[in-house]
């Protein structure tokens, strides 16, 4: 092979990140839930674990990602919907009832309350006692993308990068084993952008936030080896295949060419893939099962480290166990039926995989190069450029559906007049007032002169500049809530409210 394919596990690592791939280890098959009361979430895990899943994700629900109580007026109507309700400690130690800490790998997907998450479920599995050390994992702790992209933000972006690098700092101590970022390209895909856009965008963010870690005293090799990525799968099978490989050989050259980094770990690109949510269609909704599968396999050629697979029901609402079980289930196929685990890059050495390979890497780089000579992804984002060029994108793609020149089934051809809803699930609403009774009964059991003292000590660390996560975990340990936590950090940091 050439020196710029490489071999698998060898740089740039074009061809994977380990020299055998899945023959030694299978990608972590994990199954995104969460959704109701942690109770309700609880029981959904231990079904998951028992059929097969071997790794955690956490949904949570916008009121928890928005640093908002159960009670507050302005999460009514959203508590427990698209996610699981976490207000205080208290529910964090009902969701994880049950499922021991240490031997189970968890991913969280939350940004501007990252931190609070985590403090969360460092002390419940403490309380399980568990060695902090030990835990593995990933919190998603992607603010950037959120400004992009998603749009569930609290502070300004500055501020919000503290946040970021003080978890970086205390998680590197604290919990070594711990992933305590997954840059996120999957939002940025879901908005609408290209898979060239994708990767661009995603090292854009990853730029930002390793200088803002130098910026902030860390040594780069001190944390890039726990810097994970979170990648769409999407409906180009062989485009997808090949962006996986355009991302790893970027992401090396750019950690030992532009950082300096040296420790072979903080060169190899490690990510988590979804499969496409924005391909799946309320219409036909079984088709959805073969669209999954023909993602799921891309992104296992392209050599992810961990999976999640899309239930076909999710156009309509939250997965039912039957949708879950079988989106799994495709997971398990490929991994144990298909043979293509057999063979560390399969596709390697192909013309048109190799031809796409360069022509995403070489795409992504004109983007940075831009970014960087516009005054760096910050400016990039307060300007509106990354978001100007994703709604572009997205706006050219829907042209191209409702002209018919690209086509998906059952919406613009292949249509049916019954379409073959299958049963979507429902969170019952009387959840929402189960979750605000105990929410009240926290507060009126906890020590309320704890917790102010706590508080206060929390407001005055984000004034002087002192690593956030210790007074953080104080407040929570005292059962502060997610929504007092998130207050006190905004009469500091204020609100971000978009141009």
């Amino acid at each position: 092979m050439s020196d710029r394919l490489g071999n698998p596990g060898g740089f740039p690592y074009t061809r994977g990140i380990y020299p055998d791939m899945y023959r030694s280890r299978l990608w972590t098959m994990r199954q995104y839930a969460g959704f109701g009361t942690a109770e309700d979430s609880n029981r959904r895990y231990h079904y998951l674990l028992s059929q097969g899943t071997t790794g955690l994700s956490v949904a949570f629900d916008l009121p928890t990602q928005m640093g908002l109580d159960a009670d507050d007026p302005m999460a009514a109507g959203e508590v427990g919907r698209v996610g699981v309700a976490i207000s205080s400690l208290a529910d964090m130690e009902a969701l994880f009832r049950g499922i021991p800490l240490e031997t189970v790998s968890t991913s969280m997907t939350i940004n501007s309350t990252a931190a609070i998450l985590l403090a969360l479920y460092a002390l419940v599995a403490g309380r399980q006692g568990a060695d902090r050390r030990k835990l593995s994992g990933t919190i998603q702790n992607d603010i950037l993308k959120e400004y992009i992209a998603r749009g569930t933000y609290i502070y300004p972006p500055r501020p919000a990068m503290r946040l970021i690098t003080d978890v970086f700092a205390w998680a590197g101590r604290e919990m070594p084993e711990w992933n305590t970022i997954s840059i996120s390209g999957y939002h940025i895909r879901e908005a609408g952008s290209t898979a060239v856009q994708e990767v661009a965008f995603t090292f854009a963010n990853a730029i930002a936030y390793i200088e803002a870690a130098i910026a902030a005293g860390l040594a780069v090799d001190s944390f890039a080896p726990r810097l994970s990525f979170f990648f769409n799968a999407h409906s180009d099978f062989l485009e997808e295949i090949a962006k996986f490989r355009a991302a790893r050989r970027l992401y090396a050259h750019l950690m030992r060419d532009r950082f300096g980094a040296q420790d072979p770990r903080s060169l190899t690109l490690r990510f988590h893939t979804q499969t496409a949510g924005s391909t799946l269609t309320a219409q036909q909704p079984d088709v959805n099962i073969v669209r999954t599968a023909i993602e799921a396999l891309a992104a296992v050629l392209g050599g992810t480290q961990s999976l999640h697979t899309n239930s076909r029901d999710e156009a309509l609402g939250l997965p039912t166990e039957e949708s879950a079980r079988l989106a799994l289930r495709t997971q398990q196929i490929i991994a144990y039926e298909t043979g293509v685990i057999n063979t560390a890059d399969p596709v390697g050495g192909s013309e048109a995989i190799e031809a796409l390979t360069d022509s995403i890497e070489q795409g992504a780089r004109d983007y940075l190069q831009h970014i960087d000579e516009a005054g760096g992804t910050l400016r990039a984002i307060e300007t509106g450029f990354i978001q100007r060029e994703i709604q572009n994108a997205a706006y050219q793609d829907q042209r191209a559906v409702e002209s018919g020149e690209r086509i998906v089934v059952g919406v613009n051809r292949f249509q049916q007049e019954s379409d073959g809803r299958v049963p979507a699930f429902r969170v019952d609403p009387a959840l929402e007032q189960a979750q605000i009774e105990r929410l009240r009964q926290v507060r009126a059991t906890r020590s309320q002169s704890v917790v102010e003292e706590s508080l206060a000590a929390l407001t005055e660390a984000a004034r002087t500049g002192a690593n956030l996560m210790p007074p953080i975990l104080k407040a929570a340990d005292a059962y502060a809530t997610v929504g007092e936590i998130s207050s006190r950090l905004k009469t500091v940091f204020g609100e971000y409210r978009e141009a």
